[in-house]
């Protein structure tokens, strides 16, 4: 009888190690905890996630490879005179209209770099300020802009319209804000960097690098990131050529070394024409990327070249604009774009 107990709870258990390995994998079915399960439910939620930004796009009517505004200002002052320097009124003229066509400020960093985090539907504009004039920046003794200056100016704009944010690149020069002491140096840098704006190089001396010797650009570039670096710790990530003109060899702007400091910018930027094409197209071009520059639309090529004539312009052209589609992971367009995409953001197109 032992024996035959034995015998019997051994078959009943082989029976249930039988069942056992079926339950488990041991036939061709994928269950939810086995690897090949993983895969598919990650497949289908791949698919559904793709699904849903997409549909997200179209509702935007996204297009991440449009055009977008970089403009271009100098001194901002009462009754400026002939060029480039615009009244504090004439600029916040400007802002608000920006911010009521739905574009908020990204800077060149986050521009050339294609971090473009902005909301579903709206468009980039980069603000970028030649010469560090201290009508652009002037602090008082608590840090707090003057509010005529062009930074209070736009600070106050982005309080009237929260999604506008108060952002610029500042391209520096040894002028530095009209700082002459290294401490107010440091002082006004740091207050830029600390309010997320962007300092790029414009060089030291604000030299005109056409027709020079490849040493003399490579010094006078290095000197400018030299002088930045010298005073807060973050190396710009583009340079703004002195009056747009490039060098003999353009590479020679964008990578270099003089005196023991090397630069390797990710963009370099003209003086004016038009507006810029998206980092994510084929048309993009680090080494001469154009601006366009601030003024109303009345006399010379500024009727069609100005900012006036090309915001109309990008507004009566909507489809070339670069409008978001809220993702900064993926670069949404109607598909027919889809040629324009440069190879290396093939893997985060986005078409629809």
């Amino acid at each position: 009888m032992g024996r035959f107990r034995v015998a019997g709870i051994a078959v009943v258990s082989l029976g249930a190690v039988a069942l056992s390995a079926c339950a488990a994998g041991g036939g061709k079915h994928a269950t939810p905890a086995s690897p090949a399960g993983h895969r598919q439910n990650r497949a289908a939620a791949d698919a559904t996630l793709r699904k849903s930004e997409t549909a997200a796009a179209a509702q935007a009517k996204a297009n991440e490879l449009g055009q977008i505004p970089v403009i271009m200002y100098h001194r901002i002052v009462n009754n400026p005179p002939p060029g480039d320097d615009r009244s504090p009124k004439d600029f916040r003229d400007e802002l608000e209209r920006l911010a009521a066509e739905d574009y908020v400020p990204v800077t060149a960093a986050e521009y050339v770099t294609g971090k473009i985090d902005i909301p579903a539907g709206k468009h980039p504009v980069v603000l970028t300020f030649d010469d560090s004039s201290p009508a652009q920046l002037t602090l008082d003794g608590m840090g707090n802009p003057s509010p005529d200056c062009a930074v209070g100016i736009l600070m106050d704009v982005a309080k009237k319209h929260p999604g506008f944010r108060p952002v610029a690149t500042m391209y520096v020069i040894k002028d530095l804000f009209g700082k002459a002491r290294q401490e107010e140096q440091i002082q006004v840098l740091q207050w830029l960097k600390d309010h997320n704006f962007d300092i790029g190089n414009h060089t030291r001396n604000h030299l005109n690098l056409l027709g020079k010797p490849k040493d003399q650009v490579e010094k006078e570039i290095a000197a400018g990131q030299t002088l930045i670096t010298s005073l807060v710790k973050t190396p710009p990530v583009t340079l703004a050529l002195p009056y747009g003109n490039q060098p003999h060899e353009k590479k020679w702007a964008l990578q270099g070394a003089s005196g023991g400091t090397r630069y390797d910018y990710k963009g370099v930027f003209l003086a004016g024409y038009t507006p810029a094409p998206s980092p994510f197209t084929k048309d993009f071009d680090p080494v001469g990327i154009p601006r366009i520059r601030s003024k109303e639309n009345k006399v010379g090529d500024c009727k069609k070249f100005c900012s006036m004539a090309w915001l109309d312009w990008l507004k009566a052209n909507p489809t070339d604009r670069y409008t978001s589609d809220g993702n900064p992971n993926t670069v949404a367009f109607p598909k027919f774009k889809a040629a324009f995409v440069a190879p290396s953001f093939t893997s985060r197109a986005l078409p629809y």
